[in-house]
């Protein structure tokens, strides 16, 4: 007979598993997710800023070497 439970319902009775565990996992899984989604994103915008200003200073080192005044 049918009993309601579908096949994961039951691994995770066997298991021990509750609900809140569930959430729980879940739950640390997203946390770790966003931790490494923001470390990568500053790293990103550390890596654009950097880029920014060395072609900034290579852009006013070209200016200085022409010889000419502003």
């Amino acid at each position: 007979m049918f009993d309601g439970l579908t096949m994961k319902d039951k691994q995770e009775r066997a298991a021990g598993k509750t609900g809140a565990d569930v959430k729980d996992s879940r739950r640390d899984r997203l946390k770790l997710a966003l931790r490494e989604n923001l470390k990568r994103r500053k790293s990103q915008a550390r890596g654009r800023s950097e880029a920014s200003a060395s072609s900034e200073s290579a852009d006013a080192s070209l200016d200085d070497a022409s010889g000419e005044e502003p």
